[in-house]
């Protein structure tokens, strides 16, 4: 299973608590995992359920959008550049 780490270099509360992205080998469904003070938080968009992935790019750091059927969309911020381009090729 693919698990990509935002850098903890990002800003964006990545510092303290990183953005991971998780995509299922299988069937492709994403999870994404934000961390709190006590605990993360955790969504979910089935494969079949995704209606776009978006690539936001900075100057250093690029964030992941993606957007559900249902409405639903996730950020997923602060990751290098070339792990961004990786999330968007497995997801389209």
């Amino acid at each position: 299973m693919p698990t990509f780490v935002a850098s903890r270099l990002s800003g964006n509360d990545n510092s303290v608590f990183p953005d991971r992205l998780e995509i299922d080998d299988d069937n492709g469904d994403i999870t994404y995992f934000k961390g709190t003070v006590v605990g993360y938080r955790q969504s979910f968009i089935a494969r079949n359920r995704i209606a776009s992935v978006r690539l936001a790019s900075g100057l250093f750091f690029a964030d992941v959008i993606i957007e559900s059927t249902g409405g639903m969309e996730i950020r997923a911020r602060g990751f290098t550049k070339g792990d961004a381009r990786q999330i968007i090729t497995l997801l389209t």
